[in-house]
């Protein structure tokens, strides 16, 4: 039995394959979506030929699932390729943010001609000349501006919460939405990894509370005293618990393993990411499956029990 939502990998794992022979990898091990982060080295959305890169793309992920399609989402975490100084910059709480903004407008174009699930993005870390009410302000205004962009090309944007920056947790992510006014264009990303780290609530309840605004899920595994990004079975990741909650919120969007750092082993666990995701779904539908007899069995009894009630009582009264 598979998942209700759609298990992926994420590009940034393979960063030692091109992209068609990354894509033929996964199609072989079996994920149903890949997470394509634009950027070195697998498709520049500012080079002069992005255009037939982005259709080659399309027409790739259309061929795969033995012709039924794979989905896609759009990541954003490339590391230098706006300033090949400094890892992520600049982001949307710099003072000067307009090359983030191409960028991110250059991936809803993209993400439009995918048509894909999602744009997913992050706030950035805010730099030491700004405050905090600087950082949000900044923030409202510059996704604002996104999000209107994006909803003119029929894409959702995906907010991500990142340990470190300013919208850390999803309840920043959710306070930035209700200071937007909830746009339907504008949703969550939910890195579990991350949730061992920062969310007061842990990795369930942030899926639960970003759940009527979640686009886009990200899954690796992450010690809880630091961020970084680790194999299924290597940190504090409940796995069964995620896969469950997911289901228990009726997620049905993309479910994508990230490992950016992993590239120089990137065949083998991508097949030891789904082999332990499938083991895990196994064991989540399972109980679900005596869950569900159990209540079944349970309201047999309560039915027969009130039949044979009724029964008994009216034989007392004739």
């Amino acid at each position: 039995m598979r998942p209700p939502f759609l298990l992926g990998y994420g590009t940034n794992g393979f960063g030692d394959h091109p992209l068609r022979v990354t894509l033929d990898v996964l199609d072989d091990v079996g994920y149903d979506a890949v997470a394509v982060t634009l950027g070195f080295p697998h498709l520049d959305p500012f080079a002069p030929l992005a255009g037939d890169d982005v259709r080659t793309l399309r027409a790739h992920l259309r061929r795969m699932r033995g012709g039924t399609g794979a989905a896609v989402v759009v990541e954003t975490g490339t590391r230098y390729l706006l300033d090949p100084l400094h890892k992520h910059r600049p982001t949307l709480v710099d003072r000067d943010a307009a090359l983030r903004m191409r960028y991110l407008e250059r991936a809803v174009e993209i993400a439009a001609d995918l048509d894909a699930r999602c744009v997913s993005f992050f706030s950035g870390i805010l730099p030491d000349d700004a405050s905090a009410a600087d950082g949000w302000a900044r923030l409202r205004e510059r996704v604002g501006a996104l999000v209107e962009y994006a909803g003119e090309r029929g894409v959702r944007l995906s907010l991500e919460p990142e340990p470190g920056m300013l919208v850390e947790t999803v309840g920043d992510a959710l306070r930035l939405l209700t200071d937007l006014g909830t746009p339907p264009e504008l949703g969550i990303t939910v890195d579990v990894g991350h949730c061992l780290v920062v969310e007061p609530d842990g990795v369930e309840g942030a899926l639960r509370a970003a759940a009527p605004y979640l686009s886009n899920v990200q899954l690796d595994d992450m010690p809880r005293t630091h961020h970084e990004h680790r194999p299924f079975g290597e940190g504090d990741l409940d796995l069964p618990l995620v896969l469950a909650t997911l289901a228990d919120i009726g997620y049905t969007g993309v479910a994508a393993v990230e490992l950016p750092r992993h590239s120089h082993d990137a065949p083998r666990l991508a097949r030891d990411s789904r082999a332990a995701l499938m083991r895990a779904w196994a064991d989540v539908s399972g109980v679900r499956s005596r869950l569900h007899a159990d209540q079944n069995h349970a309201d047999q009894n309560h039915t027969d029990s009130t039949h044979t009630g009724s029964t008994s009582s009216e034989g007392v009264l004739s």
